[in-house]
Order: C-alpha cells, then structure tokens, then sequence
C-alpha cells in the first residue's frame, strides 16, 4: 500500500504537468483581460464553514467531506469546493470595504469522497471565478462570459450553455409549498435521499440522479412558472446580456445546482464528448451566501471547473496542447577537466535564463548526444581539452544538424543571438 496511491487520487506526472500548466496559465489569462485577480485559500478551513455555506442537505456535507479533529480539538475539513473559502476570505479581510465589485479567481486543490470516474477524483483541482458586490444580471453575463471565452481559447467548440432561474427567497417559499403538495403521493416511491430532501429543500429533489426517482417527476412543477416579477425581470436581463455577447444558449428548467446558497442564475456548460457526466462547469448567483458566514449583505455570482474533466475534454475533442520547449544547450563533456569547466558554464548560463544541462552519468559521447536529443536540446556543445586549450567549440544546431565553431568566451551572446 505503501507505493500505491489512494483510491480517487491521481499522480500527474512531468509528462502530464505541461498540459495543466497550459491550461492553469491560459485561464489567468483570461480573467486577467476581465479584470479578475487570484486568490488563494488554504487547503483546510473550520468544518461549520461548509455547513453553513454549502448547506446541511447537501450531498456534500452529509456524505463527502474529508472532516477531523485537529490537535486543538478543533472541527476541521478539507475544502470540498471554492467558494465558501473565497467568501469566508472576502469577510475576514473586509474586501467588502473596497470599491465594489471585486472580482477574484482561484485555482485550488479540493477533496470529496465519491465514486471516483472518467474526470471525476477524490483529489481534483478546480478552477474558479467569484464578483462580489453587484446584483445586476450583465454580472452573471460576464461570469458565464468569462467560462466562454476560455473554452474557446482552448479550441473547445462542442458546448452547450444551459441557463435557469431557480428564484430568491420569496417566489422560493411560494414554489416550495406548490413542489411539495405535488410531492406528498409520490414520497414512498422516491429514494431515501429525496425523502429526506423533502423537509429540508424539496427543489434538490429535481437534481436527483436516480432512474426510478426521475420517471415518477415528469410532470413535476418547475421554479421558472412561479417566479416574482423581480426574478422574472432579472432573468430577461441576463437573456439580453448574453445574446448581446453572442452566445447561444438553452433554457434548462431541470437546473437546480448541489449547493444550497444559490439562487436566481443558476447555470451549466455541458460536453458531449465525455460520456453521461456532461458537464464540465456550472455556477450561479448566491447573494446571500456572505450575509449567511457572517459578513454585510453582499451579492455574489461565480462559478467552477474541474482540471480533471477539462482535459479529458481537451482528449475527447482531439485538441492538441503545445508541447513544453525543451533544453536551450546542451554540453557533451569529455574528460574530467572538461567535466569540471562544464559545470561552471552550466551555471553561468542559467543565471542568465538560458535553459542548460549536462551529462551525470559518465556517458559516451554517442550515448550524450543521445541523450541530449532525449532532452529535445536545441543545441549542443563538445566540451573537451582540446576546446578548452584553444577557446573554441563546435556548436550545433540539433534540429537541422549544422555546425558553428565558435570561441567559449563568446557563448553567451552567440546563443543570446540564437535563441
């Protein structure tokens, strides 16, 4: 067990680390041309965080969470999503006290025990994007704007944008009483989780995976008929906003989102291409989610991705990503005085950000060179005593197999010029 990782958990390794590099820096980019900035949350935050903000009937609490107790007997979990931490961060620092709106995203590690599945861990990694401070629809326009323009950047053209407004507190408490008249008959025939839903927030009902729980709600009332005029007003808006932006979008009644504190948008971006658990971003609108953790109050809107399930879109689509560069130089030493001139010319070059290496093995020079293309090196140098008595090298350029002899001292700018 010992060199065998836990179920749900996933080495990625150097030949891997490119792609979630590219992605990671592709995504800052993109928020960066929004005017997002990055946060970073700890790992851990106290359990009653995620109580209270994720919501005591979700799945999430009451069956996912990576929970213990500390030394300080203390109630800490390991966050199981982005939000609720970059809310409890927005309080504490008192980032409501600046000029509203502030626009963050995170990239983070975050941890749930499930059924672990094609793009879908114990241990996965989430990008995310959270706009404190406006409750005005083109907001939520521009948080799903921003999922858009980064898939395309990616190449991702197979998409669906699905959109619903699951209401505010007041039509909610309205609709509720409607869903759970329509409900009462059908409760024996629903599954343990929805039963227990039915008390706590019958809407997550609608959200239910279970084949046998979905025949019996088919004509089942939807939010979007009982919405007040505000939410209905709200939802014409974002309608506007986001065909003014170009995008297409779908009206999926059936959204209804994990997470106990959204409300109003709610929304989802789904692939065809990854099998039955389509969607790789959803998010929504949850303005009272920092009133909730204790702060002033505040609306928000945000949403979040997985890396896991983006890159197996990326596979699934055959979009390639830009292999990594390989080595600037490499030095082919002969000998040990060589040896020892190499490694000060090593480091001489990477201070200077030339990207360099050498042999630590005590290869040939046939197994160097062959190694050196290994290291897919743009060029290479023959460090040996002769160079070294007479100041001279024979450089070469390893992808069209031409050779300079060029003097030693002058390397640095030779390659300044060449690179």
């Amino acid at each position: 067990m010992l060199t065998k990782a836990p179920r749900g958990t996933k080495d990625v390794l150097p030949s891997e680390v490119y792609k979630w590099r590219y992605v990671e820096n592709l995504f800052r980019e993109v928020c960066d041309h929004f005017g997002y900035k990055e946060i970073r949350t700890p790992i851990f935050e106290h359990t009653e965080l995620f109580k209270r903000g994720v919501g005591e009937t979700t799945d999430i609490v009451q069956k996912e969470m990576y929970s213990f107790e500390d030394n300080g007997k203390r109630e800490i979990t390991l966050k199981p999503e982005g939000t609720a931490p970059v809310v409890r961060a927005f309080i504490e620092n008192k980032l409501y006290a600046d000029t509203q709106p502030t626009k963050l995203f995170y990239i983070t590690p975050c941890f749930r025990y499930e059924r672990p599945q094609a793009g879908r861990l114990r241990a996965f990694h989430q990008l995310g994007v959270e706009a404190f401070g406006s409750n005005h629809p083109s907001i939520d326009a521009e948080v799903i704007g921003i999922a858009m323009v980064f898939y395309e950047r990616l190449g991702i053209k197979n998409l669906e944008l699905r959109i619903n407004s699951i209401g505010c507190p007041h039509c909610r408490k309205k609709y509720n009483d409607i869903l759970k008249d329509y409900l009462k008959e059908k409760l024996p025939n629903l599954c343990n989780t929805c039963k227990d839903r039915y008390e706590r927030n019958p809407m997550r009902i609608i959200d239910c995976k279970v084949e046998s729980c979905k025949n019996e709600l088919t004509n089942i009332p939807l939010m979007l008929d009982y919405l007040c005029d505000e939410c209905k007003e709200d939802f014409e808006i974002l309608k506007e906003s986001l065909s003014a932006m170009g995008l297409e979008y779908v009206i999926d009644p059936n959204i209804v989102r994990g997470l106990d504190y959204y409300r109003k948008t709610a929304f989802e971006i789904v692939s065809h291409n990854i099998g039955a658990q389509g969607t790789v971003c959803g998010g929504g609108r949850y303005d009272g989610l920092v009133e909730e953790l204790g702060g002033p109050h505040t609306p928000g809107i945000g949403f979040g991705m997985g890396i896991e399930r983006l890159l197996l879109t990326l596979e699934n689509n055959e979009i390639p990503i830009p292999s990594p560069k390989g080595l600037d130089i490499f030095i082919v030493s002969i000998g040990e005085r060589a040896e020892k001139e190499a490694i000060g010319i090593l480091q001489n070059l990477r201070r200077e950000g030339i990207s360099a290496d050498k042999d630590y093995l005590s290869r040939s020079i046939k197994a160097q060179f062959k190694y050196a293309n290994k290291c897919n090196a743009s060029y290479t140098i023959v460090l040996g005593d002769d160079e070294l008595n007479q100041d001279m090298v024979s450089l070469k350029n390893m992808n069209t197999s031409e050779q300079t002899t060029i003097k030693l001292s002058n390397l640095l700018d030779e390659l300044r010029n060449r690179l």
